[in-house]
Formats: C-alpha cells, structure tokens, sequence
C-alpha cells in the first residue's frame, strides 16, 4: 500500500516528482497523470507523491449543498494508487482556512516549503488556489522561480468522452451504467459495507440474501435496481447479484442494499464484504406476489451467472 500521510507529518525532500487533485475513483484519465509521475520518479530516482484532499474541496467550497458523494473513499484511493507504484499519498486536510489560499501561496508554503518538489506534473485542465484562480501557467511561473519543472499532461478519452469523476457519478447514480463506469475506471465499482441482520425473507424464498450496511455515506450507491456482481469475502470472490431498492413487492421503505451469493451457505453476519458492479440486469419493480417475484429472480440469476463467467473480478496487488 502507497504509504499515507498526512501533511503536518509530510517530509521536505527537493528530489520529488508530484501531482495534486482530488484523485476521486483513481479514474482512465487520473491513471495517466500519474503513471507519468511514476515513470518520471524512476527516471529521476526521485520520490513520487500524490498531493490530495480530504474532505473533498465541494464540501468545505459549498456547505449550504448536501455534499458530494465519492467514488472512493481515502483508503480505497490509497489502495489503487498502490497498484500504480506511487510512493506516498499526502493528504491536505481541506477546511475554510485551507480554500482561502492564493495558488501561489499553495505552491510556496505548502508545495515547495512543507513537501518539496523537482517536477510538478499537472492536467491539461487543473486550477486550483482560492477562486480557482491558480493554471498551468502559475506554476510554470513558479517553477521557474523555485527551481522545479511543470509537465502538462493532455486531455484523456474514453470512446471520444473525456473521462471525469463528474461522468462516472452520472453514470452509476441517474443511470446505473456500472458497464460505463467500468470502462472509464479501468475496473468494476466497488462499495464496502458490512452485513447486517435482516427481516430474513430471502431465505424463506429460496434465496437468502445478505443485508449490507455501506459504512461509508458519502460513497456513491448506483440507482435503484438489480446487478450482477461479484463480493469478496475472507479474501475471496464470489458470484452474486444484489438488489438495491425498497422492495416495493414488501411494501418496503428504507432504501436496502442486499445481495445474493450463488452457491453460498456461509455464516457473515458482521463481516466487512466488498461488492463489485458488472451489470445492471433491470429495474426494482413490484410483483404481483411471490410466485412471480422467485420466476424473476431465477431468471436474474441464470443471467447474472452467464454475464459473471466472462467477466471477472478486480484483484488488487494486496490480493495476490
């Protein structure tokens, strides 16, 4: 795992090659500003850093809005950028004070002073500072100024869509397109969660389902509806579709998120999961009654397990 710290514990070290953002999904577009940092890094047999941001900036910018949800969390953005070789991940912890910087202030006090830098490689598009006020050309301003080169990396695209985190979100929370989400993150979305007691009525139909608390309420939740998916649990992978929705055919109210494990008899009240979304396979509706609720779910399941054969889970390096 990329080794994390926080900005107060950060060591100064000139000889480090560096980028900044939020770095939400660890997207297509992100993995190319920061596979160049490594590659420069090892060039250069310099440090390679992220500079982050946590909370994300939307929510200190903007309070009076209900917030922005992530993509992936700060532990999950450690993991991925791991897989991709960088070094350290420095995060800024980002309150009222912090948005009140100039973006020279930022890349002075905090860039150069605190973190040091021999290279800064930035997106084609990156503002930063207060008011966003900060470009490409304020820090190749100061790089001439303090000693260090800026390298722009140009704009990235997925079957000619430029490739953001604000796409992503669309995809999975109005559309529930985790297939689109997939090719512009480079594998499946993933929520953790935690597995919880639930009414039981799953099993009483011939398909027990395993009730997850999503431990994190600031991560996206694709759209209402049934998935193929896989779940690890204890380290393993396994077929599954889950359910996200109020199960209107139970008169339901509380928006539930629950999966059914193929072929799985198991004991994992309490046990941290991790679902993986291959495909949306339709809509929650409402059924006339059990009968008609368990033929459609056969027929979920013959499908889920057809798309799950030829589509296989993210294994992390941690994994391996």
């Amino acid at each position: 795992m990329s080794k994390l710290v926080m900005l107060d514990n950060a060591t100064r070290n000139l000889n480090t090659v560096l980028t900044v953002g939020t770095f939400d999904g660890v997207h297509e577009g992100h993995k190319v500003l920061i596979k160049s940092v490594v590659e420069r890094a090892n060039e250069l047999s310099s440090r390679s850093v992220i500079v982050t941001f946590d909370p994300h900036p939307r929510d200190i910018i903007n309070p009076g809005l209900d917030g922005i949800k992530l993509l992936s969390t700060l532990s999950e953005r450690c993991e991925l950028l791991a897989d991709l070789g960088i070094d350290e991940m420095i995060v800024i912890p980002f309150d009222r004070d912090f948005s009140l910087l100039s973006s020279e202030e930022f890349i002075r006090d905090i860039i150069y002073e605190k973190i040091g830098v021999r290279e800064f490689i930035i997106g084609y598009d990156h503002q930063f500072g207060k008011d966003r006020e900060g470009t490409i050309e304020t820090v190749r301003s100061l790089g001439k100024e303090l000693g260090f080169r800026a390298n722009v990396i140009t704009r990235q695209e997925v079957e000619n869509q430029t490739v953001s985190s604000t796409s992503i979100r669309k995809a999975l929370q109005d559309e529930g397109n985790v297939e689109k989400a997939t090719k512009f993150l480079g594998r499946h979305y993933i929520l953790h969660g935690t597995v919880v007691h639930g009414d039981k009525r799953g099993g009483k139909i011939g398909f027990p389902t395993a009730n997850i608390h999503v431990d994190q309420t600031k991560k996206v939740v694709p759209k209402k509806g049934v998935y193929a998916v896989w779940i690890r649990v204890d380290g393993e992978y396994y077929p599954a579709m889950m359910n996200i929705g109020k199960r209107p055919t139970f008169e339901g109210e509380d928006l539930t998120v629950e999966v059914h494990i193929f072929e799985f008899g198991q004991d994992i009240y309490g046990k941290e999961v991790q679902t993986q979304f291959v495909k949306r396979l339709r809509d929650e509706k409402k059924f006339s009654g059990i009968d008609e609720l368990k033929k459609q779910l056969e027929r979920d399941k013959s499908k889920a397990e057809k798309i799950l054969k030829s589509k296989r889970p993210n294994i992390a390096k941690q994994d391996n």
